[in-house]
């Protein structure tokens, strides 16, 4: 991932987000681990809403299991995030999704970051292919540069 931060218009998707007072923390600033609620809730609004992704009832769920991010300017309530989402590697069971967060109307990024979904059976939790669906909506938000 580029240690340097990306703009907005580099990201296909973007869901905004309200932050909350509970967010802060003892030092004023949003805290590390709701950046990663702030990726985590952009890429499931993205796959429920274009992918037709139904978590209780689908055969295979993504899984996390890697994640990264670098912080480069601090997030406070009540600051509004943007959470840019896009698709850097989409390989059989595996994605990578790119994400940053944009605070207020700045188009630059105040952290960036990726994280690896794996899809799974539900039952077996072994790797399975990607549905159809899921693969449709996320090669529409592939990173193109």
């Amino acid at each position: 991932m580029n240690k340097q931060p990306t703009t907005l218009d580099q990201y296909p998707f973007i869901h905004s987000i309200e932050t909350r007072w509970m967010d802060n923390d003892v030092y004023g600033h949003v805290n590390n681990v709701i950046y990663y609620s702030f990726f985590d809730t952009a890429v499931a609004v993205y796959l429920t809403a274009k992918a037709g992704l139904d978590y209780i009832n689908s055969s295979s769920v993504g899984l996390v299991i890697e994640t990264s991010c670098t912080y480069f300017e601090a997030i406070a309530f009540p600051d509004t995030v943007q959470v840019g989402v896009r698709v850097a590697k989409l390989g059989n069971s595996s994605v990578r999704y790119e994400l940053a967060i944009f605070k207020n109307n700045h188009t630059t990024a105040s952290a960036q970051g990726y994280f690896v979904h794996v899809y799974v059976d539900k039952q077996t939790q072994r790797p399975v292919p990607i549905p159809k669906q899921a693969r449709t909506a996320l090669s529409q938000i592939f990173k193109t540069e």
